[in-house]
């Protein structure tokens, strides 16, 4: 425990500050249409001038364009900033800087996966303080003073990132190969749409990857140690959805319930994490995509169970609780075997879905350079149930090697 008195001191002082401050939570508009009624409720704001942030892929759904029209039907003048890319970097953000500028926007609507949302973040900070997107990596409190940028609303279109919902933004640094996190509550967006008819036309893998990112995400936050009462049950109400909903809506994507249920687990998810932190899963994940581009969910769903194998001496009762929450828990069992049967359940998840359980892209020679990103990233930042030292993830690394 000595080794570690400075990151736990550190996660302390958060826990502290965390029962002081009030983030906020985003009024969210529920339902089949609700992102045109949000829509409707921007205009009806008085906004006259929107930039709409979005991606390439979803922009051919044609999702993109109903929503500017909607607008522009209440005499909105939208533009569309399309270019946004998986793991958006800081050209790509400065950019955006520059379409928000020379359009004179007076609202961002973000729609989209956590890309688009953390895109519309990030440049919505650059905007506000002038910086450069390198220069606001790190925790809110080091950004303070500075003016509110202008209001950002968003509708997701998967289920999985939480993105909405939190005070987050994940931003690449392409020479450095890794990615850095953006914190300040002035990130939340002021009005959130979760419109199950958007996501109908996700891929079974997208489905699969983004809904296990969003029980990473409340695993993380419940098996932490920052979690207050609010957040658990929020976790837990998280994870009960997912273990009901999550292999509908794999299975049956037009299962409308199950979409609108997924939805609402990854924004309680989101509201857990943003608040309680998340943990090593996150911290080797965010390497793998920095470095290899492996998507965030599908890397933190490969990286979890492994990760959980070592916490478990530390939170086995957590993640026994876990295990009740998503209706897998074996009924007369103890809490070291229902921490064993979630661990196993998540394995099953993957298997079924059609995730791997290896890193193809991963290589030996890179392990100490992951090794120290995730660490560094980990420690002082995120609520670790049990401390890692680099000989434990170099453990967990060589299981993800391909060639085993």
């Amino acid at each position: 425990m000595s080794a570690y008195w400075i990151p736990r001191l550190q996660i302390a002082v958060n826990k502290i500050a965390l029962k002081v401050l009030r983030f906020p939570v985003p009024e969210t508009i529920r339902g089949v249409d609700s992102s045109l009624t949000l829509c409707d409720e921007m205009a009806a704001a008085g906004l006259q001038r929107v930039l709409l942030v979005t991606d390439g892929p979803l922009m051919r759904t044609g999702i993109p364009e109903r929503l500017a029209a909607h607008l522009r039907q209440r005499d909105v003048a939208v533009e569309v900033f399309s270019d946004v890319e998986p793991d958006p970097d800081y050209a790509l953000v400065l950019r955006g800087v520059e379409r928000l500028n020379a359009f004179n926007a007076q609202a961002v609507l973000a729609v989209g996966g956590g890309s688009p949302i953390d895109c519309a973040k990030s440049m919505l900070m650059c905007q506000a303080t002038g910086k450069h997107p390198s220069k606001l990596t790190g925790v809110w409190l080091y950004h303070l003073p500075r003016p509110h940028g202008l209001p950002l609303y968003a509708i997701p279109t998967t289920s999985g990132t939480g993105s909405e919902a939190t005070v987050a933004a994940i931003v690449s640094d392409r020479a450095e190969q890794t990615k850095y996190s953006i914190i300040d509550p002035k990130l939340l967006p002021i009005k959130v749409a979760l419109d199950p008819a958007l996501t109908v036309g996700l891929p079974p893998a997208v489905t699969a990857a983004t809904g296990m990112d969003a029980l990473t995400h409340a695993v993380e936050a419940y098996i932490g140690t920052m979690g207050t009462k609010e957040t658990n049950a929020w976790a837990l109400r998280a994870t009960e959805l997912i273990g009901a909903n999550l292999s509908k809506a794999y299975a049956l994507g037009t299962d409308m319930e199950a979409r609108a249920n997924m939805q609402e687990a990854a924004l309680l998810a989101g509201l857990a994490f943003t608040r309680a932190t998340v943990g090593y899963v996150h911290a080797i994940a965010h390497q793998l995509g920095g470095l290899y581009h492996v998507p965030h969910g599908l890397a933190n769903a490969i990286v979890m169970p492994h990760v959980l194998d070592f916490c478990k001496s530390a939170c086995t009762d957590r993640l026994a609780d876990l295990a009740r929450a998503a209706g897998i828990a074996v009924a007369g069992a103890n809490d070291t075997e229902n921490a064993d049967r979630m661990i196993a359940w998540i394995r099953e998840m993957n298997a079924a879905m059609g995730i791997p359980s290896t890193v193809n892209a991963l290589r030996e020679a890179d392990f100490d350079r992951i090794i120290a990103h995730a660490l560094t990233e980990a420690h002082g930042t995120y609520a670790i149930p049990r401390y890692m030292q680099k000989d434990d993830a170099r453990g967990i690394l060589r299981q993800l090697l391909a060639t085993n």
